[in-house]
């Protein structure tokens, strides 16, 4: 199978003779690097209490983007590296399809919205890093082509942009409900004035 990034692939790759110590580096960025993500969520939620439905609802975003990259990684059909004996896999494995990149598709939602969102784009920036770290990192050990990440990273744009466009949405609805009929205020009869009343001399 022909891929357009093959020659960015194996410029990126360890293959069968990797230098240990950069192995070392990739071998735990692609193993720990969405624990760190993660991390990062919670060190946002922690600091930004007003700001926990808002990381809960992201949360919820990044487990259905796994799944929506999952199902099409499936239907796509793309073989990971060292599936098609390019390179050896340092890092165990299965044999599920590999584009887009699932790490890359929930990891790019965590950090793009936590970009979006300006009292947590510190944490946005730390968790991009973190996101491209990791995908460089599952390249370099073999389980993923350059493109598998771009992939996960452009998914995990198009579902942010769907959440905030429903959102949005549901604000706007919401927010133009017309307002409840409000009673006129209670004023006290007007007092007649008595015939029996003598006039003033």
């Amino acid at each position: 199978m022909t891929r357009p990034d093959m020659a960015l692939f194996l410029a990126m790759t360890a293959g069968s003779s990797p230098t240990p110590w950069l192995l070392s580096i990739a071998s735990a960025l692609a193993r720990f690097g969405p624990w760190l993500s993660a991390a990062v969520m919670l060190g946002a939620g922690l600091r930004h209490r007003d700001e926990r439905g808002y990381l809960l609802a992201l949360l919820c975003m990044a487990a259905i983007g796994s799944l929506v990259s999952h199902a099409l990684a499936s239907a796509l059909g793309y073989p990971r590296p060292f599936m098609l004996g390019l390179t050896p896999s340092h890092l165990p494995h299965g044999g599920s399809d590999g584009l887009p990149s699932t790490h890359a598709t929930v990891m790019g939602l965590v950090a793009f919205g936590l970009l979006v969102r300006r009292p947590l784009r510190r944490y946005g920036v730390a968790a991009m890093v973190l996101a491209l770290a990791t995908g460089w990192a599952r390249i370099h050990v073999g389980v993923h082509f350059p493109l598998d990440v771009v992939a996960g990273l452009g998914l995990a744009a198009a579902l942010l942009t769907g959440f905030l466009a429903l959102q949005w949405q549901l604000r706007i609805r919401l927010g133009a409900r017309p307002a409840q009929p409000v009673a006129p205020p209670l004023t006290p009869p007007a007092i007649a004035p008595s015939h029996r009343e003598k006039p003033l001399p």
